[in-house]
């Protein structure tokens, strides 16, 4: 099955870009309905035009408080009827409604519940991370509730974190691995290999 996507996203688009990438070459049987940005700025909204995908700018900082962002968010994605929504670097929060529970992705540059909630993305993640001394990070891919990076997991993917490693070396080492995480659980999803059984996920074989 060819299953609809609806992207959130606040930045750059490089897991857009990855989506599409692997869209192209056969690799994930997806489609990209609607990009829905949270900055107008962000260059996301550049990579969706680019490749002919509708785009939304629903701005936080044009709404008064999380329900009428979220409302507005929804109101957009309803229109694209997407059969799954993924986070891709977005950092506001949706109040997910009830008819998307259970069809909406995130995903996140650390091994949760390590590292992560409210403000931990991108280099906010991979420092500490370094400086704690771990010895593994990498990405886990999770259904997103109303909690900041908080859902059943659906599938994570680990790195090696070195002495010498800088958080620039970790997070190139993990958005590798997020590259590969993040369209394999498109793919379970689409199967409909994924069940949500309390606070886990099964995976049918």
């Amino acid at each position: 099955m060819t299953v609809r996507l609806g992207v959130l996203l606040s930045g750059s688009g490089t897991t857009l870009e990855n989506f599409l990438t692997r869209i192209g070459d056969g690799r994930l049987d997806a489609e990209v309905a609607v990009v829905i940005a949270s900055r107008p700025d962000a260059y996301g909204l550049v990579r969706a035009e680019n490749a002919g995908i509708p785009t939304r700018i629903v701005a936080r900082k044009s709404h008064a408080d999380s329900d009428s962002f979220s409302a507005a968010i929804t109101e957009a994605l309803d229109e694209y009827k997407p059969d799954l929504v993924t986070f891709a670097g977005f950092l506001s929060l949706w109040k997910i409604p009830s008819h998307y529970e259970g069809r909406v992705m995130n995903i996140h540059p650390a091994l949760i519940p390590a590292f992560c909630g409210k403000g931990f993305y991108g280099s906010r993640v991979h420092r500490p991370v370094v400086e704690s001394g771990v010895k593994l990070s990498g990405c886990t891919v999770h259904f997103a509730d109303n909690i900041y990076d908080n859902g059943p997991i659906i599938l994570q993917r680990t790195v090696p974190v070195r002495f010498e490693d800088t958080p620039d070396d970790v997070a190139k080492r993990v958005f590798a691995e997020e590259c590969e995480a993040y369209p394999e659980a498109i793919r379970l999803f689409a199967e409909g290999k994924l069940s949500i059984e309390g606070d886990r996920v099964r995976i049918a074989e």
